[in-house]
């Protein structure tokens, strides 16, 4: 079960204007399940992405970058859920580029005005002609307030629908943000097998839209792991439609486009956050924030450490205050010149460490106590700096084993 994560209620999500939605069920890789979203997006927008970081990217990553690097102006994203075309080599790109080829077709627009995107199992074909064949009905489902149903329509792995909406008052008009995600395994930054799509109808200088993306992505994506694996289809798409009725943002650091940032980081963070609370058997939802770093870089350096250590996760998933671990990955980071007597630990309000070494008024029932919730913070103090940065991650459960062997049956 997610951690503290319901499904999204559909009329809590706020219909983009510019943006309509439609999805279908086309037997990509299973009967009877939704499988193929399209998102037809209205002439005008300005659209951003950040993409997975892996070397072994996907057909369709490699395709998105192209059409973006082209400047045609996006017009729709084709979503595909069961194979993640990963691993296909000349002819996953050529069936990526028959995908957007029909759905052009069927738009009356150029097919570098699509976008691409597959999750599921990797090396496997894509059947592009199933895609084709679920085109019309996706298209005929097409409608503003079908954000709920995309975000049904992009899991894999996932338990739980994630999407959330805000609205946020700009230079006197009301102004939408409402995203979706997938993920829930193979999650590591610099993007994970996860895919984001945001919208909002902010009125922005398109040349906003890309530097945007990835300020959204670094605050929340990239502040993610359940595994430490970075996928090779990851994908975060930020559309502007720019319908709404303000003053166009020239400038994020104006007032009105720190207030758009600041409404559109609290969508992607939670986005993310729901991510780890899906994690693939995760029983607990962990932040681990660093402080007293010298840079944010070393601090997500030490957060990782503890994030990806597989004993720190499992001691959590026991509920087993087995704590010396995460001393032990803060050691290991990498950090060659620290101080292991400036190094302070917290859980919770749980005072555990101080200075190096065990915190003399710490008692284990007390550590105990915090490792059994759901929710826990962890706080590691390093002495060095003034620097501070936030990780989320989750605990490692038997389930995620057997989740992972059965992926494929």
């Amino acid at each position: 079960m997610p951690v503290n994560l319901t499904p999204p209620n559909p009329a809590t999500l706020h219909a983009v204007p510019g943006v309509r939605i439609g999805v279908a069920e086309a037997g990509v890789r299973k009967a009877n399940r939704k499988d193929l979203t399209v998102v037809l997006i209205d002439e005008g927008a300005a659209v951003g992405g950040v993409f997975t970081q892996n070397r072994f990217c996907a057909a369709p990553v490699q395709v998105c970058r192209a059409h973006l690097a082209k400047g045609y102006g996006i017009r729709a994203m084709l979503i595909n859920t069961g194979n993640a075309n990963a691993g296909t080599g000349q002819d996953g790109l050529a069936r990526t580029h028959q995908s957007c080829v029909a759905l052009a077709r069927e738009l009356n627009i150029a097919p570098e005005q699509v976008l691409p995107f597959s999750t599921g199992v990797i090396m496997e074909p894509l059947p592009v002609d199933r895609i084709e064949a679920g085109l019309p009905a996706a298209l005929a489902d097409a409608a503003p307030d079908h954000w709920a149903r995309a975000a049904e329509g992009i899991m894999t792995t996932d338990t739980v629908p994630k999407a959330f909406s805000q609205q946020v008052q700009i230079g006197g008009a009301i102004v939408t943000v409402t995203g979706i995600s997938k993920g829930a395994g193979m999650i590591r930054p610099n993007m994970a097998t996860m895919l984001g799509f945001m919208a909002t109808d902010a009125c922005i200088d398109p040349a906003l839209i890309q530097p945007l993306a990835k300020a959204l992505a670094d605050a929340s994506f990239n502040r993610v792991t359940i595994d430490g694996d970075t996928s090779t289809n990851d994908s975060f798409v930020v559309i502007a439609t720019q319908k709404a009725a303000h003053a166009r943002i020239d400038s994020l650091d104006s007032a009105d486009g720190r207030a758009l940032a600041a409404a559109m980081q609290n969508v992607a963070r939670l986005l993310a956050q729901a991510i780890v609370r899906d994690g693939e058997g995760a029983t607990k939802f962990i932040t681990i924030r660093v402080e007293g770093g010298r840079d944010g870089a070393e601090c997500r350096q030490v957060a990782y450490a503890v994030a990806h250590s597989p004993l720190v996760k499992t001691a959590f998933f026991a509920s087993d205050p087995n704590l010396g671990r995460i001393l032990a990955a803060v050691g290991y980071a990498g950090i060659d010149d620290l101080d292991q007597t400036g190094i302070d630990l917290y859980l919770d309000d749980v005072h555990v460490a101080v200075k190096g070494g065990r915190n003399p008024s710490y008692r284990e029932e007390d550590g105990q106590r915090v490792m059994k919730q759901s929710e826990i913070t962890v706080r590691i103090g390093l002495g060095r700096g003034d620097a501070t940065d936030t990780v989320w991650t989750c605990d490692l459960s038997h389930d995620y084993v057997s989740i992972n062997a059965d992926y494929r049956s």
